[in-house]
């Protein structure tokens, strides 16, 4: 299952997340320190361990963690794309702080000085994430595999269970908090999903000249659509009345009310729908290519 274009085109704030993750993750397994990370009761409560503390946001503690860590992250910068790199910044900053008071919590409950029980990684943001990811993104195909039903989202839940289950009783507990952060973000806690940073800040990210990662800028982006240039408002429109006019596809209500809700216009995301094939993807991904011009 595709996330949009290929490539961390308009998530300047993802790719930034990812390669921290995979350097510091790289860097200590290059150490031999990847058995180190993680959190224990002695690590927070009684010899405060700094370095811990942060690197256990960024780091994994294992290559297959790492993977299917970094695929989930990489995926989920559709949600950078739907509600901007602005907000999306307060999400991650919301859902590490979050998830990391829940897990100091259960780590004071729990009172086991002799092993680490929180295991590394950026699991808060990622098990966060699939909140919004069951409740907004919907489901568009279904398919069968020797006679189970699958959906288009089924392969990103299996590899966050994957995850949630890698380290078992040391990744569980923070996936959990991090669905709960997930949660309390959707309910708007505090009035959180208002809040912005100052523009500075975020745009700080788009100017950081990270190695390039998927397709060039000035390559056409790749969607579930198929490719679709980068045109000007003018040209999406003219493609979306010819859309309209060819196609016999009807949008899905369902569809027109999430791209709404997201802040589309109502006749720009049906006509979006219809050039996408009612993939609500793809559709996203047009009208955030119109709006960037």
């Amino acid at each position: 299952m595709n996330g949009g274009p290929s490539g961390f085109n308009n998530a300047p704030v993802t790719k930034t997340f990812v390669i921290a993750s995979a350097l510091f993750t790289v860097f200590f397994g290059i150490q031999g320190r990847s058995f180190k990370l993680g959190l224990s009761y002695q690590d927070i409560f009684r010899k405060l361990s700094i370095w811990k503390l942060i690197t256990s946001v960024f780091a994994f503690s294992s290559t297959p963690e790492l993977m299917f860590g970094l695929y989930l992250l990489y995926y989920f910068r559709v949600f950078e794309r739907q509600i901007g790199s602005n907000k999306y910044s307060v999400f991650i900053l919301f859902s590490v702080m979050a998830s990391f008071l829940f897990e100091v919590m259960a780590v004071a409950i729990l009172k086991d000085p002799t092993s680490n029980l929180l295991t590394s990684g950026p699991y808060g943001l990622i098990f966060a994430s699939f909140v919004p990811f069951f409740f907004d993104i919907p489901v568009s195909t279904w398919f069968r595999i020797f006679g189970v039903r699958f959906s288009n989202k089924s392969f990103i839940y299996l590899a966050g269970l994957q995850l949630l289950l890698s380290s078992w009783k040391r990744s569980l507990l923070p996936g959990i908090c991090g669905i709960l952060a997930g949660s309390l973000y959707r309910l708007n806690v505090f009035h959180i999903r208002k809040a912005k940073f100052p523009e500075f800040i975020t745009s700080f990210f788009s100017r950081v000249s990270w190695p390039s990662i998927g397709n060039p800028p000035t390559t056409p982006a790749r969607n579930l659509a198929g490719n679709v240039p980068s045109y000007t408002t003018r040209q999406v429109e003219r493609t979306y009345a010819s859309a309209v006019a060819s196609s016999a596809i009807e949008p899905s209500e369902d569809a027109v009310a999430t791209l709404v809700s997201m802040g589309f216009d109502q006749n720009s995301a049906r006509q979006a729908l219809v050039h996408a094939r009612n993939d609500i993807n793809a559709a996203t991904n047009i009208l955030l290519e119109a709006q960037s011009h």
